[in-house]
């Protein structure tokens, strides 16, 4: 693959560009914002992380030409029945607010004492599509396994790291290197497996 490609990324937020160009340069593709291409936000009326990137890489598509990348995803907590879920970056409403969705989140769980009831993972779905109406969309998921914390810890990190606690490095999310936290995280991991995937089918993309 030598020959370099236009890939839109459905997002606005400039931290997953450089990190999503950085790692699929390799791969021969440039990594643009939806915003070059007047792409609108749509609105995410999907049940699911899935559902919602797949409506997020559609339209970057659709009013692009181009093929698409599109994210979602959240925070699961079991006691919580998966909550909050699709919603977890307006978990306390609009306008969003990484601290107003941490007080929300340690509300819900006042009455859960100890890690086990407070068990939770993070979820990352990326969706790449070659053109809008792509039937086979490449999809991959992971999770990253942990346990909702009574009081946030660390400085580091974004949206509910703080509250993350990590048992087998005994520390939060937000107090986890940032090369560790690439490294692990459902993102991180996610990333890894897309590239995987692309390296398996990009020939066939077309």
């Amino acid at each position: 693959m030598t020959a370099t490609r236009t890939l839109i990324l459905a997002s606005g937020n400039a931290g997953k560009l450089k990190e999503f160009d950085r790692i699929l340069q390799p791969l021969g593709l440039d990594v643009r914002p939806q915003a070059d291409f007047s792409v609108p936000d749509v609105e995410e009326t999907g049940l699911t992380f899935v559902e919602n990137a797949l409506l997020k890489a559609r339209e970057a598509s659709r009013v692009s030409g181009l093929p698409a990348l599109a994210d979602d995803s959240g925070l699961a907590v079991d006691a919580l029945n998966g909550q909050p879920g699709i919603y977890s970056a307006r978990y306390a409403g609009e306008p969003k607010s990484d601290a107003r969705n941490n007080a929300q989140l340690l509300e819900a769980l006042a009455d859960c004492r100890d890690g086990r009831q407070r068990s939770a993972r993070y979820w990352c779905v990326l969706v790449y599509l070659r053109r809008a109406d792509d039937p086979v969309p490449i999809i991959v998921q992971r999770s990253w396994e942990g346990e909702v914390l009574s009081q946030a810890r660390g400085e580091g990190g974004f949206g509910y790291d703080p509250l993350f606690w990590l048992p087998c490095q005994a520390m939060s999310a937000a107090e986890l290197p940032a090369d560790d936290k690439n490294r692990l995280s459902h993102r991180g991991r996610a990333m890894q497996a897309l590239v995987d995937a692309l390296q398996a089918a990009y020939g066939k993309a077309g």
